[in-house]
């Protein structure tokens, strides 16, 4: 019966995964088409969805550890899914604040032509894919994997933000649109982060084995 319930529950982290996801993508497309309804569609619809499906897996979780009293892997598996819920409604809270950020550059000039920051996404969404592959497989081989792909994101925002300090240096009138772009590629970049958190958290299930993130874990909160 435990069993059966955790299946259902994982459905439903898919799910979760798959609506965070799709959130990131629509965040990032809405500011490279310059599409406005997209960014307002993440803020308006798809967040209220995000978090009500937060809160319903967690209920789920914590009432299956009362009911049940589990033990060994279906208590460690449990708490998974509640850790990588959390890290999926962060990863929707930062996709918002792209969104966001994305209403606030469309109507303006553009600073420069945009190649880094979606590429960025690219690296980001694949590794929240794959971290929660990896735990759907329970593969840490897999997450490993994941671990290795952050320092790519790392050098995408340095590369990022170096350019676009010259770009408001050079010409004061950049300096907000710019400083904007700077921030959607933290928000990418923390998204990536949370992605190797859950990656993390795969290891550790798998193998015991505590392997600790290189880069801090300061929020950027909205």
């Amino acid at each position: 019966m435990l069993d059966q319930k955790i299946i259902e529950l994982k459905e439903k982290l898919s799910a979760q995964a798959g609506l965070v996801e799709e959130m990131v993508a629509k965040s990032v497309r809405s500011l490279l088409e310059g599409d406005e309804s997209l960014a307002k569609w993440v803020i308006e619809k798809d967040e209220p969805r995000a978090n009500d499906l937060e809160i319903e897996i967690e209920d789920y979780a914590i009432n299956l550890m009362a009911l049940y009293q589990p033990e060994a892997s279906n208590l460690r598996t449990l708490i998974m899914i509640v850790k990588i819920n959390n890290d999926l409604e962060r990863i929707g809270d930062h996709a918002v604040n792209i969104a966001e950020r994305a209403l606030y550059l469309i109507p303006r000039p553009k600073v420069k032509p945009l190649i880094d920051i979606p590429r960025m996404a690219t690296h980001s969404i694949k590794m929240l894919e794959e971290s929660l592959d990896s735990f759907t497989r329970n593969d840490p081989d897999l997450a490993g994997r994941v671990c290795k792909m952050d320092s790519e994101v790392d050098a995408l925002l340095d590369q990022i933000t170096r350019e676009l300090l010259t770009y408001l240096m050079s010409d004061s009138s950049t300096i907000d649109r710019a400083l904007e772009l700077i921030l959607i590629a933290r928000n990418l970049e923390r998204i990536a982060d949370l992605a190797t958190n859950i990656a993390e958290d795969v290891i550790f299930m798998v193998k015991g084995e505590v392997i600790k993130h290189h880069r801090g874990n300061s929020p950027m909160g909205r």
